[in-house]
């Protein structure tokens, strides 16, 4: 039967209902107020009943007249899904080291009585740092002087008495080695001299002064530490577990939080043993510093790569949808004969980086994603393509 057929039957009966309550005789307006009350309630009841008839005619007539009430379709975005390269990156925490730290010391203890540079000053490689009291060493000195004079004097006296063959040769040679052990003497006062004057062991800048003026120095502790800071390097202590997939050349970006910058580098340094506190392993990298921005201990993160797979199925992690169940799907636009639909379709999901997760099953190349919808819709409900966003195949963040 066609639709018309049935709905012409629908309004016949609707009409003979109508005539059937209209058939009786005109009712007369009631004048008593009880009687007025109980009319208008009949008159209400059969005023519900006639809509409640309306709506299911209304029903019928939506469900027979399929070509006049079609069936609505969400509107949703899709893109097409194809492989890419996809790389998982991790970040460990690391900090600042200048490359080249030293402590300038002397050899010899003493008072400091003059202190050359003070805690930020950049120095040069030579450059006087301390001047410590040397004053014994002066006075040692003064009196080997004083004994090397008269050593040379009996020498020169002893040795042209040898020379006429005059005297014993054994007074000729304790002449001779007594001269010659004050001259070596004299050379060992002026080394020590020599070392009460600190100097800078490398180009820097002084980083901490450890001693004053009128403190004493002992011999090798150290008065001030200098840093060279026009070259640094990046220190971070890696997990094990990453000791097969980091390598040293390797490229590295290494962030500074504090300086909202980030650069490039590459690993120097891989440490040749294993902390057996944390069971890591440590990692350098040098940077170069020309502008001395970086400072020691700054903060830095070393992301690197620890995995890589060629052409991977790669979703946003928001249009990957769970059931109560736990079981993963997304939605996809599948044609139907009456057009196109929504389609779930159930997922298993790998490794995951930057809201992006690897597909391992469920999913082929060349379907299309439903994005903008994808958590309005429902399996097999209707949908209509509207700007349809490009494939995913650039390369996921980083």
């Amino acid at each position: 039967m066609k639709w018309t057929d049935s709905f012409k039957t629908i309004v016949l009966l609707f009409s003979a209902g109508l005539i059937a309550c209209s058939s009786g005789q005109e009712e007369t307006m009631p004048t008593n107020l009880t009687e007025l009350k109980a009319l208008y309630e009949k008159k209400q009841s059969e005023l519900r009943s006639l809509n409640t008839d309306i709506a299911e005619i209304e029903k019928a007539l939506a469900k027979l007249d399929t070509t006049q009430h079609p069936t609505a379709k969400t509107l949703v975005t899709t893109t097409q899904l194809m492989p890419v390269e996809f790389e998982h990156f991790i970040k460990i925490q690391g900090n600042v080291q200048a490359d080249e730290a030293v402590n300038a010391s002397s050899e010899m203890g003493g008072r400091i009585l003059n202190l050359k540079v003070k805690e930020g000053q950049q120095v040069s490689r030579g450059a006087l740092i301390a001047v410590l009291d040397a004053e014994t060493i002066l006075k040692q000195k003064a009196e080997i002087e004083t004994a090397l004079q008269l050593a040379t004097t009996v020498f020169e006296k002893q040795s042209k008495l040898w020379e006429q063959e005059i005297g014993s040769e054994i007074q000729y040679l304790q002449a001779k080695n007594n001269k010659e052990r004050l001259e070596k003497s004299l050379e060992t006062i002026d080394a020590q001299l020599a070392k009460a004057d600190v100097y800078a062991p490398l180009s820097g800048v002084i980083d901490m002064v450890y001693l004053k003026e009128g403190e004493l120095a002992g011999p090798g502790a150290p008065i001030v530490s200098i840093l060279d800071v026009r070259k640094v390097k990046v220190e971070a202590e890696v997990p094990e577990k990453y000791l097969g997939t980091i390598h040293k050349g390797d490229q590295v970006q290494i962030s500074f939080p504090a300086l909202n910058q980030e650069v490039t580098a590459r690993v120097t340094l891989l440490g040749r043993t294993i902390n057996s506190a944390n069971r890591t392993f440590s990692v350098e990298a040098e940077l170069p510093n020309p502008s001395g921005i970086l400072k020691p201990n700054l903060l830095a993160e070393i992301k690197f790569r620890d995995q890589a797979i060629p052409d991977a199925l790669v979703v946003p992690l928001y249009l990957v949808q769970q059931e109560v169940g736990g079981d993963q799907f997304v939605m996809v636009s599948d044609s139907t004969a009456t057009g196109l639909v929504a389609k779930k379709v159930y997922v298993t999901t790998g490794i995951a980086y930057n809201d992006q997760a690897v597909v391992n099953e469920g999913l082929q190349a060349g379907l299309r994603l439903i994005v903008e919808g994808a958590q309005e819709v429902s399996n097999g409900e209707p949908i209509e393509i509207v700007q349809p966003q490009a494939a995913l195949t650039e390369k996921n963040g980083k």
